[in-house]
């Protein structure tokens, strides 16, 4: 439908431009914005010694905060001037968005209507079905986003300036910053060694956690959630699934790295069990995506390396700040198999028939994101002296846009942070809007062939 409406489109101007479909105008987008944060982040007022950053030390800051991931590769506190943080956080906030809902955002207060490209350009960024409401749809997501983001900010501020003793405009810098970072699930963080220092601090730690939850359920899952909170029988299967979701995620991910770093000395050993619990789910929360750290992520032992990168894989909800395959395409998988195996004709999850489109959407999003991982692994492998744990480590949270690292990141060669680069920007899109956005047309078949089927197995 929305090939038929832009190719028409299409046939009314002149100008190249309406010819491009929502996604290769959101691909664009993100394009042109990383782009820009990129030639801000050259500039040398945004780097605190001599002359500007380099061209691929600016880009991968700008692409990692712009695609929320948090991976860097010098120290943002120390080498980025408050110029460079405020455009950082300036990245971080419209990549939170989506390049094409935040412009839509702007294209609604300045001109009060949505054109109709204006209205399918945002539901193909928020994932929306169809559209009608993507207006208010759209402007849910903003007051729900800041709402959070200044909540968490307030309760941030207020700890950093009564507990530690900040002064008030720092500790409002942190707050917001720090705020804004975990909504967006982005997980650059104002201290070198992230929020270690605040392993123990159930305010800080929590706070931070309730955001990156928050973010990573998904816009629409959170504009039903404010409308349907106590009738969780008016939850769609696409909410149910998130939420459901989430919270076996977060408790399988507390229980699997609390109990695999318990002894552990260099991580969460010398804590007492209450902050060993904190820190456990501290930790979990970030594999939804956000990618701070309270204790040394590269002292885990390499089993709770491979845990997390089943986690960070997985991701968190569509549609919101996340990465990953989503939990939606897991939770397909998962029922999927479940009626393969008790012998169902049908898929049926929580009370509702599954589309068989989204069988094939859910199969070929995991195998492309198996894929791209696999591959990435390998090349990293061969530009780099890393151990395999560590290098899937670092491809996994390059594509589920994480942020998490065993400490290579900074010592990969140009050539590896390029992979990393490309594999952020691809995370963030996702692999099926990646792949349509560089598509020029689609394929339509006029005619079936005849049926048959291997053995499988």
């Amino acid at each position: 439908m929305q090939y038929v409406l832009f190719t028409r489109a299409a046939r009314s101007g002149s100008g190249s431009i309406r010819r491009l479909r929502p996604v290769q105008v959101i691909f664009l987008g993100f394009f042109g914005a990383g782009a820009i944060g990129t030639g801000l982040l050259m500039l040398p007022v945004a780097r605190t010694g001599p002359g500007g950053a380099s061209f691929l030390e600016a880009l991968f800051t700008a692409t990692s905060a712009l695609c929320v991931t948090g991976l860097v590769v010098v120290d943002t506190p120390t080498y980025w001037t408050g110029f460079g943080q405020a455009a950082i956080l300036a990245l971080i906030q419209v990549g939170g968005f989506g390049v094409m809902t935040f412009a839509s955002v702007v294209g609604l207060a300045v001109l009060r209507r949505f054109s109709l490209r204006s209205r399918l350009v945002a539901a193909a960024e928020v994932k929306s079905l169809g559209l009608e409401g993507v207006g208010s749809l759209v402007r849910g997501v903003v007051l729900i986003s800041l709402a959070i983001e200044a909540v968490a900010a307030i309760i941030l501020t207020a700890q950093f300036a009564i507990g530690y003793g900040y002064g008030f405009g720092e500790a409002l810098w942190l707050g917001v910053f720090h705020s804004v970072s975990s909504f967006n699930n982005a997980g650059f963080a104002l201290y070198g060694d992230s929020m270690m220092r605040y392993v123990t601090d159930p305010v800080i730690c929590l706070t931070m956690a309730a955001a990156i939850i928050l973010g990573g359920l998904g816009f629409p899952v959170l504009v039903q959630l404010r409308r349907h909170v106590r009738t969780p029988r008016l939850w769609s299967m696409h909410t149910r699934l998130v939420v459901w979701g989430t919270g076996v995620l977060l408790l399988a991910g507390t229980a699997l790295i609390t109990a695999l770093e318990w002894a552990n000395p260099r991580t969460l050993g010398p804590l007492d069990w209450p902050a060993k619990l904190l820190a456990g789910f501290f930790q979990s929360v970030q594999t939804r995506t956000a990618g701070f750290n309270s204790v040394d992520t590269s002292a885990m032992h390499e089993a709770t390396w491979f845990g997390m990168d089943a986690l960070m894989f997985i991701g968190g909800g569509p549609a919101g700040t996340a990465g990953g395959i989503k939990i939606t395409t897991f939770g397909v998988l998962l029922f999927i198999i479940i009626a393969e195996l008790r012998g169902d004709p049908v898929v049926n999850v929580f009370g509702k028939r599954l589309s068989r489109a989204v069988h094939r959407q859910a199969i070929t999003v995991a195998l492309l994101a198996v894929a791209l991982v696999g591959v990435c692994t390998g090349l990293l492998m061969l530009l780099t002296d890393h151990p395999l744990d560590k290098v899937l480590f670092e491809a996994t949270s390059a594509f589920g846009t994480v942020g998490l690292s065993t400490g290579i990141t900074a010592d990969i060669p140009p050539a590896g942070q390029l992979l990393l680069i490309v594999m952020m920007f691809i995370g963030r899109l996702g692999p099926i809007t990646f792949a349509s956005a560089l598509a020029l047309r689609e394929r339509r078949m006029l005619y079936e062939l005849p049926k048959e089927r291997p053995i499988i197995g």
